[in-house]
């Protein structure tokens, strides 16, 4: 069986490519981290990738975890696994070199997060928890918390939970129950139930470090009402080091459609009323903190579905090339890989997997040149695309690995093949980290809406630049076109529409999902404008790469950026049928 290969010559051009459009560069807080580091960090990661962690994913798929006597077991090789990537600093690649992490910055730790979650995906769930739980103690903990629980996080010797949701609220923070009282001391008791906790508890690490939302006695009623604590599995004593049982306790975990090596518990805080949590900044001021932590898991989510479509494309190639079926014209019988539905489902995969891979980076670069520069617009362009990243990625991922299974026919339904986990692993993406509804309500309304457009705006002219550029390339004029016209129809949109202050919000709501989707086929499409253009300005010696990659952009264009005229057709009728139907009526 095929194992994963990180697709290194992609990822070295598009990292590099993202490096240098954003100006990183000329960065004198980066002078120290080149490209040639980058390429020596995603080649040691590539190694590990594919020798250590893809050969225990499907191991991790069909063992799962057990829940034993109040204990979650971990799969077979998941202890020494986790050993070897800590002790080989991979946790703490992006995170502070005052607290023994590397400090790289996210153009190159997008890339080897991308091969951890291609390799074994539900393996590395911790490692996003470790890089927001590190940024929300940097942001809002207090000097000695940080000095106690910074080290060991970095150093992979605790691990980091997310605590938000409760059997009576999901999406909706603001119903949450679990109470927070203070101490004399300045601690507060914690006393509730949570539930979804990824790695909330696991035999990898001696203590666990939970981000905890809860109630204090007189808080607002709502999301203005809500706390963030940090409040470890065993108590940490003042010296750093691991202290009595803090009352918090698995209660059991989840059995799963997918990502069965990663465990999913039910926690209960306080069930025998001793369990104590620090405040982390202000009362009443949770989600602010919780935010950092959120921001970082979308990002990673949107990550998880490139990562998902490449494994998918990997072995589906692979498979096509070698299952014999059927026959050619000339009545010769030929690898499926030579019939023309199955190319289609597999240039789909590559060209949009390629797509989105870019726009990750891309996205990644622009928050270094957040952090180096507080570039606004590049802040803007962050927000803006964090939303659109996390949902299109990951629904595409579904449909990308639904193509696998059918690659295989079937033998893709067959478990023994391993490519039915793809699917089952992709599902939770869309849901997770906030759903694709809940992502399109944060692009119509918070991205879109709040700032009357700004940023939209902005992004449509860098994709109309683009585009003007290539309209007169033969090769490239029928993707150039599509794309402006599409820049043409979201701005007319915009004015009759989406900021149009009489347009039903009700109505907006229905259509923020294809208003999404519509962008993020837009987006790919950019990006792989911007990947051709970029590497026939760089006269690359790699001939039939190069070909490859104008292949795939005119293959998107021919066959994915239509839908993106469909779905904004579909919000400027928006309105129809909507109002009128009755849910009432059977």
């Amino acid at each position: 069986m095929m194992t994963y290969q990180a697709p290194y010559k992609d990822m070295q051009m598009l990292v590099e490519q993202a490096y240098l459009q954003h100006g990183l560069d000329k960065q004198e807080a980066l002078e120290d981290f080149d490209i040639e580091l980058a390429n020596a960090v995603m080649e040691e990661a590539a190694k590990f990738a594919s020798g250590v962690l893809a050969p225990l994913n499907q191991v991790g798929d069909i063992q799962g975890c057990r829940f034993d006597d109040g204990k979650v077991i971990t799969p077979e090789g998941w202890k020494d696994a986790y050993q070897q990537f800590a002790e080989s600093g991979w946790v703490g690649l992006s995170l502070p070199e005052a607290f023994g992490g590397q400090g790289l910055p996210k153009y190159i730790s997008q890339p080897v997060n991308e091969m951890w979650l291609s390799a074994n995906l539900a393996f590395v769930m911790f490692q996003a928890l470790a890089q927001g739980g590190s940024e929300i103690l940097l942001k809002f903990a207090s000097e000695s918390l940080q000095a106690r629980y910074l080290p060991k996080i970095v150093a992979g010797e605790w691990t980091v939970a997310m605590a938000l949701t409760e059997p009576n609220a999901g999406s909706d923070l603001g119903a949450l129950t679990t109470k927070a009282i203070p101490q004399q001391d300045g601690r507060y008791k914690i006393k509730g139930q949570k539930i979804y906790i990824t790695y909330g508890d696991h035999d990898l690490t001696d203590n666990i470090a939970h981000l905890v939302l809860a109630r204090t006695p007189d808080a607002p009623a709502g999301s203005r009402g809500i706390s963030l604590f940090l409040v470890p599995k065993y108590r940490v004593n003042e010296d750093g080091s691991v202290g009595d049982f803090n009352d918090v306790r698995c209660t059991g975990i989840e059995h799963k459609m997918g990502l069965h090596g990663s465990p999913t518990c039910s926690i209960s805080y306080g069930d025998q009323d001793d369990c104590v949590g620090e405040l982390l900044g202000e009362v009443n001021q949770g989600l602010m903190g919780m935010f950092v932590l959120m921001n970082e898991a979308r990002l990673n989510t949107g990550l998880q579905g490139v990562a998902l479509g490449e494994l998918g494309y990997q072995r589906a190639l692979q498979y096509a090339q070698e299952r014999t079926q059927g026959s050619n014209s000339k009545g010769e019988r030929v690898a499926i890989v030579q019939h023309g539905d199955v190319q289609r489902m597999l240039l789909e995969m590559r060209s949009e997997v390629f797509a989105l891979r870019s726009l990750g980076y891309q996205i990644a670069a622009q928050i270094d040149l957040v952090e180096s520069t507080g570039d606004n617009s590049a802040r803007d362009q962050v927000a803006l695309l964090t939303p659109i990243f996390k949902a299109f990625s990951t629904e595409r991922a579904n449909v990308m690995t639904g193509n696998v299974v059918q690659v295989f026919g079937g033998m893709g339904f067959v478990e023994e093949t391993g490519v039915a986990q793809f699917m089952r692993d992709a599902r939770i993406t869309t849901i997770y980290e906030g759903t694709t509804g809940i992502q399109a309500r944060d692009l119509m309304f918070r991205k879109v809406r709040g700032d009357q457009g700004q940023a939209l705006s902005a992004l449509l002219v860098s994709i109309e630049s683009l585009a003007n550029e290539l309209v007169s390339d033969d090769s490239l004029a029928h993707i150039a076109k599509q794309a402006n016209q599409a820049v043409v129809v979201v701005r007319q949109l915009m004015v009759d529409q989406l900021l149009n202050d009489a347009t039903d919000e009700d109505t907006l709501h229905a259509v923020s999902v294809p208003f999404l989707e519509a962008m993020g086929t837009l987006c790919c499409a950019w990006q792989l404008m911007n990947a051709t253009s970029t590497a026939a300005k760089a006269n690359i010696e790699d001939q039939d790469y190069y070909q490859n990659l104008m292949a795939m952009t005119q293959f998107y264009g021919a066959y994915r950026l239509p839908t993106a005229m469909a779905s904004l057709q579909t919000v400027a009728s928006a309105g129809m049928g909507l109002k009128a139907f009755d849910f009432q009526q059977q």
